[in-house]
């Protein structure tokens, strides 16, 4: 008996010192994406774009048209950007490819789904490991209109931003630019995609990154209800609807102060409101501290001052706020109106004239409408294009 004991608590020890080696062990699964992707025999046209309503409007006129995206990108902060079918194409890929993360688990549209306006529906996004990022994923829109990006504006171009994430420790956590070109160049299908893009099958850094900014920067999100509506004065809103474009852009609510122009989002060009002043200053970078705290656990750019995104289809991308602490939009604007907090650094416009936060005193009618108008901002074409989705989907 004793000798079987023995045997026993042998044996027994044995298989716990491995599962706890095994369990300690970042296991790299196998490519998920081991065969190529299902890609058109005919590139997909990424450089003509249709667009509706006025968000060109200050540059090639209104109303709904085809245009050349040279036409559209030229008009970007991010100078000299050049897209082709073949380079937007190889983007695409890159962008669904899990084998752009450190253990295969991980794409960039894991936390940017086309279905949700290429955000994740999280308040906090799972990366590569079962780790999770301090904040939730941006939607993607019109990226090639934006001067600064996340949340926090660290960074003002898309090729920047491209592979920032691929390299962040939780989010795809891969470990360098040399084994990232290694992993990519052993696979079969990226060889003649790197040919037809760029001559060449060389894999390089410079050519990854820039295959990425072409596909992001041909997302272009322009054929919404209200783009639409903008046509016909509005004809096709309902009465609701109306109302709460009315609130939007009128004083009531201001809320277009702040989510300006035809993308919505912050004016942060120089000399815009949350730009650089005109003589001289500090650079806002499209920020500003909307009152969530009186005392920030993050405190984004810096004293509370979060980016203010796009509000282009916004009606899909809750939660809401650097942190998802709003799961709807109704929460949203009842933060604005009754809940802002009154945080030293609280931006001017959010303040009533008694210098205090403001309270808009919107009715429940106008809560209903303001939550109408922003579900005309969503574009539907952008949510089903086929040359935005998966390539390695069943």
């Amino acid at each position: 008996m004793k000798k079987y004991l023995v045997t026993f608590l042998l044996v027994s020890t044995v298989l716990g010192i491995s599962s706890f080696m095994s369990c300690g062990k970042i296991n790299t699964p196998p490519n998920p994406n081991a065969s190529a992707p299902k890609l058109p025999a005919s590139v997909y046209d990424y450089l003509h774009v249709h667009v509706s309503g006025n968000f060109f409007a200050n540059f090639m006129g209104s109303g709904t048209k085809d245009l050349e995206l040279s036409e559209v990108l030229q008009f970007s902060p991010n100078q000299n950007m050049k897209v082709t079918n073949e380079g937007a194409t190889l983007g695409r890929v890159l962008f669904y490819d899990k084998i752009m993360s450190l253990n295969n688990s991980i794409a960039c549209a894991s936390c940017h789904k086309q279905s949700s306006a290429f955000s994740d529906g999280m308040a906090s996004s799972e990366g590569f490991g079962g780790k999770f990022t301090p904040r939730n994923s941006m939607s993607i829109v019109n990226p090639f209109f934006n001067n600064n990006m996340f949340w926090d504006s660290r960074t003002p171009t898309v090729k920047q931003l491209t592979l920032q994430p691929v390299f962040n420790h939780l989010e795809m956590g891969m470990e360098s630019m040399d084994k990232l070109i290694a992993k990519i160049a052993k696979t079969s299908y990226y060889p003649a995609l790197f040919k037809g893009a760029y001559g060449t099958e060389e894999v390089n850094a410079e050519r990854i990154s820039d295959a990425m900014t072409q596909f992001l920067c041909s997302m272009i999100s322009a054929n919404s209800k209200f783009d639409k509506g903008e046509e016909d004065n509005f004809a096709s809103f309902t009465s609701i609807e109306k109302h709460g474009k009315d609130l939007f852009f009128g004083t009531t609510a201001k809320c277009s102060q702040c989510h300006a122009g035809g993308n919505f989002s912050a004016p942060d060009f120089p000399g815009g409101d949350y730009g650089t002043p005109p003589n001289g200053g500090a650079d806002r970078k499209g920020t500003a501290n909307i009152g969530l705290d009186k005392v920030y656990r993050d405190n984004g750019k810096a004293d509370g001052q979060f980016r203010i995104p796009s509000l282009r289809n916004i009606a899909l991308t809750a939660p809401y706020m650097h942190d998802g602490r709003f799961t709807s939009l109704d929460q949203v604007i009842e933060h604005y109106n009754s809940g802002i907090q009154n945080h030293p650094s609280l931006d001017p416009k959010l303040k009533g004239s008694n210098g205090m936060p403001q309270r808009l005193n919107l009715s429940d009618y106008d809560k209903i409408a303001l939550v109408a108008f922003l579900k005309t901002l969503t574009d539907q074409q952008l949510l089903t294009d086929q040359k935005f989705s998966d390539p390695f989907a069943n």
